[in-house]
């Protein structure tokens, strides 16, 4: 088996625009452009069907990262995965996190046990109808074997987090379909957002042994006790097919760096906060030379109204998304315990993590 070193990169932005922080990092030489596998991050969107902010941060990206390859903006988009979330509400802050590989001869002395490690697949295009459908589900899971095993990880337990962008609809996507003879789930673009990633997150599911493998197309969004607790999907108008970035622990790994997770049963539940911080020996009993780099987690709105049996409104705001109520709701709540707002909190949990709450991973450095 390969050995491989892992690396993550934390960096702040001013706009979907800015790519300074990055140049000067592969300026300085701590990160080779070559090296670069996939780029996370939090644009200061809407985080709906007309965010553009997330493909102009994947424009200037790979603008800039171009003539660093010798490829070409579109060359760039094709090997590296660019996955983009829409919405810093709160005291959340637009930054991104670089994720970086390289193949090396052997672990350095004093590295043991399994490290971070990081595999990326892809499904293929999928048809409009396809979308929120079986069909999405089981090329997911395809696609998340696939990249379990691009990162050497052989063991589900292993896999900490599954990030995944997915397409969403357009009218004219809509009405493609239709002129085959063919319906979609919705004909709501805003809809079509929760079908796709909430098929996404299943195909993760199945993939990884959370749920049986017979999973029918009206299960998608109403048998919400199928869910995983891993998995993060966003979706979004710029692909057509799914992007898959496994993270995990993998013994063929060198990084300097640990992945852990734990799961949020609703929006306020601090405590799998704190015991995803602990499991990578940070928090209230951190170890000693452990850095945190980034906090990655889903949120949504819980679909019963209610928090502890508290009534809240974020499903009857007509002025602002349920989303971003929730985005800013968790991403508060995991700023504070962080002591940071440069966090990845993601909208939208369809069938991550139970209703009401998410999936939550923690990566360390390690001294």
């Amino acid at each position: 088996m390969r050995t491989t070193s892992v690396g993550a990169f934390k960096i702040a932005t001013k706009g979907p625009g800015d790519v300074s922080g990055l140049m000067n990092l592969i300026g300085s030489g701590a990160i080779e452009p070559s090296s670069i596998l996939a780029i996370l991050g939090k644009t200061e969107g809407n985080g709906g069907v007309n965010d553009f902010t997330r493909e102009y941060a994947v424009a200037a990206l790979c603008t800039a990262l171009a003539p660093k390859l010798e490829l070409t903006p579109e060359e760039v988009e094709q090997r590296i995965a660019f996955v983009m979330s829409g919405g810093t509400e709160g005291v959340l802050s637009p930054h991104l996190t670089v994720f970086t590989r390289q193949e090396i001869q052997q672990r350095p002395a004093g590295i043991s046990g399994k490290r971070l490690s990081i595999g990326m697949a892809q499904t293929r295009d999928f048809l409009p109808e396809e979308l929120g459908r079986s069909a999405q589900i089981t090329e997911t899971a395809k696609a998340v074997k696939a990249a379990m095993a691009d990162a050497g990880i052989t063991d589900t337990n292993d896999v900490h987090f599954v990030q995944i962008k997915c397409p969403l609809l357009t009218s004219e996507r809509v009405e493609a379909a239709s002129a085959r003879g063919n319906k979609t789930a919705t004909i709501s673009a805003y809809s079509s957002m929760a079908y796709s990633r909430g098929a996404s997150a299943l195909g993760v599911a199945v993939a990884l042994g959370e749920i049986a493998a017979d999973i029918r197309d009206e299960d998608v969004l109403r048998r919400y006790d199928l869910f995983s607790k891993v998995a993060s999907t966003s979706s979004g108008i710029e692909l057509m097919h799914n992007v898959v970035i496994v993270l995990g622990n993998s013994e063929s790994s060198a990084s300097e760096f640990e992945i852990g997770h734990a799961v949020m049963s609703d929006a306020i539940d601090a405590a799998a906060v704190a015991e995803a911080l602990s499991g990578v020996g940070l928090g209230a009993q951190a170890k000693p030379g452990r850095e945190l780099v980034n906090i990655f987690a889903k949120a949504e709105a819980s679909p019963d109204g209610a928090v502890r049996g508290f009534r809240h409104t974020m499903l009857e705001d007509t002025d602002i998304s349920s989303t971003r109520h929730a985005r800013a709701a968790v991403g508060g709540l995991i700023a504070g315990l962080a002591g940071t707002g440069a966090v990845y909190v993601s909208g939208g949990a369809e069938h991550q993590g139970p209703p009401g709450g998410g999936p939550v991973a923690v990566i360390a450095r390690l001294s």
